[in-house]
């Protein structure tokens, strides 16, 4: 390993304990790429790491450590920063449980914390689960959402990324009514910022951002809706004379398919689903999900806790998406560093 090259601290949070997150983050860090590349440090439990190497089945040693500054990052151990919030008798793998919901929450808070002190470089998060973390009494939407609220972001934003297809949405998680009635020219506006700085902030400086229509044909000409042409294409007009290679409205059901052939660097998503589905057909277990407009890089796995494959404890968790999540931190941290 060369002692020159700048290997980031990547915090990685273990999600949730009944999901596949101990499971896949035991395989992903049993490789010695991301020793090379990075310095891993999980925050999470380390009675429920140790048992998922039975899962696992990984030559490892897990080790709770109190901070960084005493953490190996060598490969065969895996250091833990030790919450010791899970009782491991009482858990239930596959299972909703609010110990679970209460204790994955509790890893990201302290990886913000670590991160907002320059602790770690970026977080790299496993899955949770909605419906745990509200049962615990968290009462947010997802990740993103407590993200946002932890580091106190007015402005950001979901981006998915799977190979050269790059997706920021402009709702999330909301009804299909309610992200319609979203739809509105400054809403649109900032997504588009945001998008146009956040490909930036992956080396490509003069990004050409698509944006797609909300309504079949990109609304064609107002025959199909008028929010094209009442929010979207005055959101994008303005955002060109602010100097943003941005195009659209472009008709959704050929954008994505162009810009993951190169066409467009990525692209601007209506509402959750309309880019949430191309990205999982080209990557669903590769994809990756960046929270932008945060002062600290985020990525994520973009898939779910997998409580059934979990529950039966078959070691078949497939770690590339966290993978892919812990390159794509790396890359963004490198790219924010100053050289020299």
């Amino acid at each position: 390993m060369d002692s020159g090259e700048f290997r980031p601290i990547i915090g990685i949070t273990m999600g949730d304990a009944a999901g596949i997150g101990p499971e896949i983050i035991n395989k992903a860090l049993s490789k010695e790429e991301f020793y090379r590349i990075a310095r891993p440090l999980v925050i999470g439990d380390a009675a429920v790491l140790t048992d998922a190497l039975k899962v696992a089945k990984v030559d490892v040693k897990i080790r709770p450590v109190d901070s960084p500054s005493s953490a190996k990052f060598e490969k065969g151990t895996i250091d833990v920063i030790d919450l010791k919030n899970i009782n491991i008798s009482e858990l239930k793998m596959g299972q909703v449980q609010a110990m679970a919901g209460k204790a994955a929450v509790e890893y990201v808070k302290k990886a913000v914390e670590m991160a907002l002190r320059g602790e770690i470089d970026a977080i790299v998060t496993a899955p949770l689960n909605k419906e745990a973390m509200n049962l615990a009494g968290y009462n947010y939407a997802g990740h993103t959402e407590i993200l946002a609220d932890l580091t106190r972001t007015k402005d950001y934003a979901m981006m998915l990324v799977a190979g050269k297809l790059r997706v920021v949405h402009v709702t999330t998680h909301m009804s299909m009514l309610q992200a319609c009635a979203s739809i509105k020219k400054e809403r649109v506006l900032t997504t588009i910022k945001l998008t146009y700085e956040a490909v930036q902030r992956l080396g490509i400086p003069n990004p050409k951002i698509a944006v797609a229509g909300l309504n079949p044909h990109a609304g064609e000409g107002g025959l199909f809706g008028d929010e094209e042409l009442k929010e979207i294409s005055p959101a994008i007009e303005e955002a060109r004379r602010m100097g943003v290679d941005a195009i659209g409205p472009m008709p959704p059901d050929t954008v994505f398919l162009r810009a993951s052939r190169g066409e467009y660097d990525a692209v601007v998503a209506m509402y959750h689903d309309q880019g949430h589905i191309p990205v999982k057909m080209l990557g669903f277990e590769s994809g990756v999900n960046v929270t932008i407009g945060l002062p600290i890089v985020r990525t994520s796995v973009d898939h779910g806790t997998a409580y059934r494959r979990a529950g039966l404890r078959l070691g078949t968790g497939d770690p590339t998406s966290l993978e892919e999540a812990i390159r794509l931190a790396v890359q963004m941290v490198k790219a924010k560093k100053p050289s020299g």
